[in-house]
């Protein structure tokens, strides 16, 4: 619920929707939707939603999971969280984001609790340019989550694509000496000065693996 108020306070923000506004595209009262942003009142899923899709980010649905109590909890009961859902795209469909053409041309998503600031996408990681010997250590088979509004700043790991290059590449931004470059975790790869010729598509800010 947190994470839902979260998002939808900053678009309206973003967007210069008023409460009113948006109480008016939904066929509701102002204070109505007051309650829900002041925790007062719990909206349903499909509420939700619909303030969701309303706010220009329909490819957001939140979503419920559900959980078995700790074992020593003898009986079972259902624990709900709400949960983001963002599409899985490839490698080259993560290029075509940044061009405005059509948002996503798959229907698998993936579930987390982080509520983007842009069109987010999942990335199945390839490779082992990612993968370090010791600290973070990112391998292949694993997914990652790009947020296209986050500021690449040094030290974060960024989805990057080349001029003539129609796919992406995952790297780390660091910078020495005032200079930018794209640095692989695995040490046995080369890094790359970070030109005019490439451009960040967003920055990772999850990674999961699944067993």
């Amino acid at each position: 619920m947190d994470n839902w108020i979260a998002l939808v306070k900053a678009n309206m923000k973003d967007r210069k929707v008023t409460q009113d506004e948006l109480a008016q595209r939904l066929g509701m009262s102002q204070g109505g939707i007051g309650h829900w942003l002041n925790k007062r009142r719990v909206p349903s899923l499909a509420d939700m939603n619909r303030v969701l899709a309303e706010l220009g980010l329909g490819y957001l649905e939140v979503a419920l999971e559900i959980r078995e109590r700790a074992a020593q909890v003898p009986e079972r009961e259902s624990h709900y969280n709400p949960y983001f859902r963002y599409p899985v795209s490839d490698w080259k469909q993560a290029c075509e984001l940044r061009e405005e053409r059509a948002p996503y041309r798959t229907e698998r998503y993936e579930l987390t609790d982080y509520h983007a600031r842009g069109k987010a996408f999942w990335l199945p990681v390839r490779g082992d340019a990612m993968t370090a010997p010791t600290g973070m250590s990112i391998a292949a088979g694993m997914m990652i989550l790009v947020d296209p509004a986050i500021a690449p700043e040094p030290g974060k790991l960024v989805l990057a694509q080349w001029a003539g290059n129609p796919q992406a590449t995952f790297r780390q931004l660091q910078e020495e000496s005032g200079q930018h470059y794209l640095v692989p975790l695995n040490p046995t790869y080369p890094k790359v000065l970070l030109t005019d010729g490439c451009r960040l598509l967003g920055v990772v800010v999850q990674a999961t693996a699944k067993f």
